[in-house]
């Protein structure tokens, strides 16, 4: 078998997939993207195409080590998300090939349900409650909120206080059976996330993401240590390098994303690094139906693995759901709150390839808001 054709589709409303060919007949499918970046990653995936094409896809690990590292240059977003779809399309194709689940060829599973969480904002805490009684509604048993909007370098006691009102409506809404996680998205400086953390306590979130910027990095044992509350980051690491300090640091729980850190092989490296340091894993997936197929494969194999994000819902989806990209949704869905593991071969899905290529031909140009301080200086969104 023979690699004969890459292929990649901009595709609404934020996503670019890939599909990798054979002379056999089989194909693969990967989703390589950086959000708000994605017609420079299939830039990077076209050049990356050239150490694939004619090869014999079978050798998953030889592929991604060529890919990393055959160029001075390494890492980063960009290149680690190319190189991330493509090796979920070659882990696909390789269940495919052998008729198995990606989850076979990773060990096997060591469970039969993935845990999932959805969004309920957060920015405007306007709609909060509605916005969690809605996601109770379907399934769900565990949401994923933001703890502000722009919030000033030094906030004030009012925006301190926002965050504990925010938090506590959405905890009010789910009771205390049901879990919500406070996503910082970055937005706070390393004194500021001390300061709100330890108020944040007696609510008892599953966990606090990204309190400090990646660049922060070395702040972050002081702010893991400022509070009981449980640490989460790595949605902007890309490699076990780039998690290795953020475990020593005392993170409990490592974030990486199929669709930028190095794909299935990476990230299988990621969680089994994480256990070493006793913390666990939740995949950032706020994407579409191939990342989040692939995420999923990952945590039925994993032991240490605690929730999955997935984007059905989210308000980036605008014009399109993952759901529309796929030819059977039911391993999709989650009325207890959970996705089911299937025998699927490959990942687990069929891509809908007829709507995806009418989907190219319309693409997006996706990109992020751009926030300001009152003063008129950039903010972190």
């Amino acid at each position: 078998m023979k690699i004969t054709r890459i292929e990649t589709f901009l595709v609404a409303p934020r996503w670019l997939l890939c599909r990798v060919e054979t002379d056999e007949g089989l194909a693969g499918w990967g989703e390589p993207v950086v959000e708000g970046r994605a017609e420079t990653v299939r830039a990077a995936v076209g050049e990356l195409s050239d150490l694939l094409m004619g090869e014999d896809p079978a050798p998953i690990e030889h592929h991604w080590q060529r890919m990393t590292k055959a160029a001075f240059y390494r890492g980063g977003p960009v290149l680690s998300s190319a190189v991330a779809g493509l090796d979920q399309a070659l882990w696909d194709l390789a269940g495919k090939r052998l008729g198995v689940p990606v989850h076979r060829l990773l060990g096997g599973p060591v469970r039969d349900r993935v845990r999932v969480y959805g969004w309920v904002g957060g920015d405007d805490p306007a709609r909060l409650r509605d916005a969690v009684a809605a996601r109770v509604e379907s399934g769900l048993t565990a949401v994923k909120m933001n703890a502000a909007g722009v919030v000033s370098r030094s906030p004030t006691v009012r925006e301190i206080d926002g965050v504990v009102e925010r938090l506590s409506q959405v905890r009010e809404v789910l009771g205390d059976d049901r879990d919500v996680a406070v996503d910082f998205h970055g937005r706070f400086t390393a004194a500021a996330a001390r300061r709100v953390l330890p108020l944040l306590e007696p609510l008892r979130p599953m966990f606090a993401e990204e309190p400090v910027l990646p660049e922060f990095g070395h702040l972050l044992e002081a702010v893991v240590r400022c509070s009981p509350v449980p640490v989460a980051t790595g949605e902007r690491l890309y490699s076990r390098g780039d998690f290795l300090p953020a475990l020593q640091a005392g993170i409990a729980v490592a974030q990486p994303d199929l669709s930028h850190a190095g794909g299935v092989s990476e990230v299988r490296r990621i969680a089994a690094l994480a256990e070493t340091y006793d913390a666990l894993v939740a995949p950032h997936c706020p994407l579409g139906p191939v990342a989040l197929a692939a995420s999923l494969q990952v945590a039925f194999a994993t032991p240490n693995f605690l929730i999955q994000e997935q984007s059905i819902g989210i308000h980036y989806n605008r014009g399109a759901e993952l759901l529309d990209y796929v030819l059977d949704t039911g391993p999709f869905g989650f009325a207890d709150g959970a996705m089911h593991r299937t025998d699927a071969a490959g990942l687990g899905i069929e891509v809908d390839e007829d709507a995806v290529r009418t989907a190219d031909r319309a693409g997006h140009r996706w990109r992020p808001p751009v926030w300001s301080h009152r003063d008129g200086s950039f903010a972190e969104w």
